[in-house]
């Protein structure tokens, strides 16, 4: 299989995968490749940047830049969140699903002003933002407790 990025002459670019490449060129010249985004059968091969990897047994070099692979977190990474989440849970009550409730409450001063945290909805958050209430998402699932 191969992919080709593809062009058509309205400039529309798209991805596309062949066969091979002599399965890109009988299709095209069929007019049986067309942009999926208008229908033109008028398509080129666009410029791209080739998928090369390295043999199995190459040996890797060190690259001059530091690349950080954002899938693994790195130890101060996670000792950041570790510190995080200590700190919150000391200094914050745990609301639960009644988050948006209580955080709304204080705002209107309905209930005593304090730190909470817990769980909301992604509409209850959003309608959160739009009345002015300051919440924040944090960076970690609450710790739940069960039975």
């Amino acid at each position: 299989m191969i992919q080709y990025s593809l062009k058509c002459s309205r400039d529309h670019t798209f991805d596309s995968w062949f066969q091979s490449a002599a399965a890109y060129d009988k299709l095209a010249s069929a007019g049986m490749v067309t942009c999926v985004v208008c229908g033109d059968a008028q398509v080129d091969k666009a410029i791209m940047t080739p998928r090369v990897r390295p043999a199995r047994n190459a040996q890797t070099t060190e690259p001059q830049s530091k690349q950080v692979d954002v899938a693994t977190p790195s130890p101060d990474i996670e000792k950041v969140l570790s510190d995080l989440r200590r700190k919150v849970e000391e200094n914050s009550d745990y609301v639960g699903k009644d988050f948006a409730k209580e955080a709304r409450k204080i705002h209107l001063g309905d209930a005593p002003e304090r730190a909470i945290y817990g769980e909301a909805k992604p509409d209850e958050a959003k309608a959160l933002i739009e009345d002015g209430v300051p919440v924040s998402p944090l960076p970690f699932l609450p710790t739940r407790k069960t039975n």
